[in-house]
């Protein structure tokens, strides 16, 4: 049941619902709008506040015929946004980026893909300490100790943290080194854990289950909502069907649907939605299309020598093409696809076939040279950037795609053009991501070679 309150009801009429309700043994949760308050109320027999409308300050009261009554819309109109260490995620947010390894290996690993994932775009680290495997053979995470390598990482480049929690006895360890909890896929259905997350402060990433419905989940995020807290996010990462070209099957229709049921925020996994390292970039793209507030990317230095799902592991360099792609997705319009008007006078040509060929490759020339030095001064705005901030300025970008498709009339058309000048940015842009990996590297080896001393 959800009681809606007047404009204009004040504190005291509120509290008198929400003691009308805690006296017939029921629970009250508190929603607290910019317009308006809106109570949920839970529980058995909600029969027995069946009066409420009639009390001073409600405006109208609404039964919920969903199983999840916190989780729905009818519960919170207003999308959540979940805050975490200084990142917002939810409705009318960008699109947040979460990225890092399947599993915390060791220090350098670590460090050296969160400064990556920084300097690309990502707003959150993501790291396993503790990994459920499917055999008991497989590489379990480092525990404990990975939880305070994670915080080290955070103190280092200020990216908020997540890590899974697969153990109610450890949360504790988790809210003093992590921003967000993640319950896994395998624990959606782990209803000891989900109340226990749900009694913590920290926002908690839920995972669909493996061969969960939309319901099932929802309900998995109803326990924690009812346990009292309110900061959950939904993650699509895929479910399991007869199909055996992916790892699992991607289901992003499962994010407009959620769209129509619950104010909570949802995000999506692609790594572990296809399980294939060329899948994960167009389904990353899919995602964002379709609506999601944000991605989890994983992300190693070394995927074919990764200890955990490193078919799945995006590189450093293929993070970066995808942050590029998601970038131009969310900020550059696309050129208008009419075809340009003919100039006015089209110049005459006497030379024969040759001739033209000749200034064809003449034109060519000039080019290549002109392309080159485009790219010297693309590399040298990196060299003067900050080492951690990269050098994909969407504003620039779209404003030089608008001129370029609306500023010159020729046979080409618009999207032509601006195909022409996305390949010429996306060359750039490789020339200044290979610049501040050298950059980063060095930087590592000097102090190692700093920290080692005179006699190292």
């Amino acid at each position: 049941m959800i009681v809606v309150m007047r404009p204009t009801a004040t504190q005291e009429e509120v509290d008198g619902v929400r003691r009308t309700v805690e006296e017939h043994g029921l629970e009250a949760f508190l929603s607290v709008g910019e317009e308006r308050t809106v109570i949920g109320v839970v529980g058995s027999d909600i029969e027995r506040v069946s009066h409420l409308g009639t009390l001073p300050g409600v405006e109208q009261v609404i039964r919920i015929s969903s199983p999840y009554k916190l989780a729905s819309v009818e519960h919170q109109v207003e999308r959540t946004r979940v805050r975490a260490n200084g990142v917002e995620i939810g409705q009318g947010q960008e699109l947040v980026v979460i990225a890092g390894p399947c599993a915390v290996e060791s220090r350098e690993q670590l460090m050296e893909t969160a400064r990556c994932v920084k300097r690309e775009g990502a707003r959150v680290l993501r790291g396993g300490a503790f990994k459920p495997r499917t055999s008991p053979y497989s590489f379990q995470g480092l525990g404990i100790p990975a939880l305070k390598l994670l915080a080290e990482a955070h103190e280092a480049t200020g990216l908020p943290v997540i890590s899974e929690v697969v153990d109610p006895a450890n949360i504790a360890a988790f809210e003093e080194h992590i921003d967000i909890l993640q319950v896994g896929a395998r624990n959606m259905h782990n209803f000891v854990l989900l109340k226990a997350v749900g009694q913590s402060r920290r926002p908690v990433l839920l995972k669909r289950g493996l061969s969960a419905t939309i319901e099932e989940w929802l309900l998995a995020a109803e326990y924690v909502l009812s346990a009292g807290n309110p900061n959950v996010i939904l993650c699509e990462r895929g479910i399991r069907t007869f199909e055996t070209a992916t790892r699992n099957t991607l289901d992003l229709s499962a994010v407009p649907v959620l769209r129509s049921r619950t104010h909570l925020p949802i995000i999506v996994d692609p790594s572990h939605g296809t399980g294939h390292r060329a899948l994960v970039a167009p389904m990353a793209l899919a995602s964002a299309a379709v609506g999601a507030d944000g991605l989890v990317i994983e992300v190693h230095p070394d995927p074919p020598n990764a200890r955990s799902d490193g078919d799945q592991s995006l590189s450093f360099e293929e993070f970066g093409t995808l942050m590029d792609e998601l970038r131009r997705l969310q900020f550059v319009r696309s050129a208008d696809s009419a075809p340009a008007q003919a100039p006015a006078q089209v110049p005459a040509f006497s030379e024969d076939i040759e001739d033209v060929r000749d200034r064809i490759d003449d034109l060519d020339a000039r080019l290549a040279v002109m392309v080159q030095e485009r790219a010297a001064l693309a590399l040298e705005v990196q060299r003067r950037r900050l080492p951690n901030v990269h050098g994909h300025d969407v504003l620039r970008e779209r404003a030089l795609l608008e001129r370029a498709a609306s500023g010159t009339t020729g046979p080409m058309t618009p999207v032509e053009l601006t195909m022409v000048f996305d390949a010429l940015l996306r060359a750039s842009r490789a020339v200044q991501r290979r610049h501040a990996h050298w950059v980063t590297e060095a930087q590592a080896a000097e102090a190692e070679a700093a920290a080692a001393g005179p006699g190292g």
